[in-house]
């Protein structure tokens, strides 16, 4: 079978990557001939544990390829995924799709035999009949049929959920595209993973109900933690007594500075902008929005009380820059609304990230200071903030931390540490909820 991916991205790269694994010959088309010609020597444009083992050993074996050509790709395609980027468009939150009608527009022309187009990216309800469109008008002669397969992949574990997926969901318009995809995904049929088939409207709308519904369990989680601060109790013990509760779930009931990341603020904004077109009401996934917001402002008070009121000055040494572990993305990550913030107040900011750095070098002030290895960033300290939880930062000898700051304030903006070991070490400790 021939697989075409018309975005090598975060999600196109992934997920070519993985259909290459199961014995699917496929191209990674991009426009960007640095990132094509990076790809063609071994060089992964992104940090995803496992994907660089993926890819070299699947470019070997010569079922997987990369391009800037449509012609001669398209045209002995089975299946063409649009895995492009939907950014959030400037100032009304909706998703911005013009590079998913480029796409279509650029490989119509292309289009000889039957072929399904796929929509792997993120896009708003209607998109994909929209894609019909374009390319009926651009090539009226081709034979196709388009389905919608959102993707539902972590950032940090992408490739386990690609192979182990809790679900598929395909949106399909006829029994003869809903086999050409059956047939792409049939070695998941050794582990009976569901597929759940259904039309083009709700498989777009399940990849954002999704995200809004997770996303809503971390501002619910983050709300409760306030409430734990302010009554004594403890956030942890909470989560743990409700996500036991099999109708709630213990995932995503982890406490912290705000979500972030490629897909939960962008998704959830969108969300609410479907919601607002269509005149339905969307005040949970509005308000949820509202709490991640006024839970990042509320970490910078909570930063400042710590240190007595006043950052200027105050040398701060922090931990983690990404908006979780196990990647390199930076998009929406706490410390950017965190960070500059102390900055401009005065605060001076060493910080270390084991994949981060380089990218927040072109997002964050000028005046952070980065360190290479960790316990830099303690030296003369006035506080440690950690962001990120990262396993590096788990372990650390805080016997030597203690003695290599200035003072002893220490904001785990994770919970990672337990209340009790860190006083007992003479911290200053401050956490969330507990």
């Amino acid at each position: 079978m021939n697989v075409v991916m018309l975005g090598s991205g975060y999600v196109g790269l992934v997920s070519g990557a993985c259909f290459s694994e199961f014995g699917a010959n496929v191209t990674c088309l991009d426009i960007d001939q640095k990132k094509i010609d990076d790809l063609n020597n071994g060089k992964i444009p992104i940090y995803e544990p496992g994907l660089d083992d993926l890819v070299k050993k699947n470019s070997d074996e010569g079922r997987l390829v990369f391009t800037t050509k449509y012609d001669g790709v398209i045209q002995n395609a089975d299946l063409v995924f649009l895995a492009v980027g939907t950014p959030t468009r400037r100032g009304d939150g909706h998703a911005d799709l013009k590079y998913i009608y480029q796409a279509a527009k650029d490989l119509a022309p292309f289009l000889t035999g039957y072929t399904v187009i796929v929509n792997k990216s993120t896009v708003p309800i209607g998109t994909a009949k929209n894609v019909k469109r374009i390319l009926k008008e651009t090539n009226p002669d081709a034979d196709f049929d388009v389905a919608s397969n959102p993707e539902f992949l972590r950032e940090g574990a992408a490739i386990k959920d690609f192979m182990f997926p809790d679900r598929v969901v395909v949106g399909i318009e006829n029994e003869k595209a809903k086999k050409l995809i059956q047939e792409l995904y049939r070695p998941l049929n050794l582990i009976e993973v569901p597929m759940v088939f259904t039309s083009l409207e709700s498989a777009e709308l399940t990849k954002y109900a999704a995200n809004a519904f997770l996303a809503t369990k971390i501002s619910f989680i983050n709300e409760i933690s306030m409430l734990c601060e302010k009554v004594g109790a403890d956030v942890h013990a909470v989560a743990k007594g409700i996500g036991l509760d099999g109708r709630i779930g213990k995932k995503f009931l982890h406490p912290g500075p705000g979500y972030g990341g490629s897909c939960f603020p962008k998704d959830t904004q969108a969300l609410v902008r479907i919601a607002q077109e269509n005149g339905v009401s969307s005040r949970i996934v509005e308000s949820v929005i509202e709490v991640n917001e006024a839970q990042k402002a509320r970490m910078i008070g909570k930063i400042r009380n710590a240190l007595g009121g006043v950052e200027s000055g105050k040398k701060l040494a922090v931990l983690g820059l990404t908006f979780k572990p196990e990647t390199d993305d930076m998009r929406d990550a706490p410390s950017l609304s965190i960070l500059p913030k102390l900055i401009e107040n005065g605060a001076i900011v060493h910080a270390h990230d084991p994949q981060g750095m380089h990218e927040a070098r072109s997002l964050l002030p000028d005046a952070v200071q980065y360190c290479d290895s960790i316990y830099d960033v303690f030296d003369g300290a006035d506080a440690v903030i950690i962001l990120t939880e990262w396993n590096v930062y788990r372990g650390l000898d805080l016997d030597r931390i203690k003695k290599m700051m200035n003072d002893n304030v220490f904001l785990d903006l994770r919970n990672i540490y337990e209340p009790e070991t860190m006083k007992s070490l003479g911290f200053d400790y401050h956490c969330i909820g507990r």
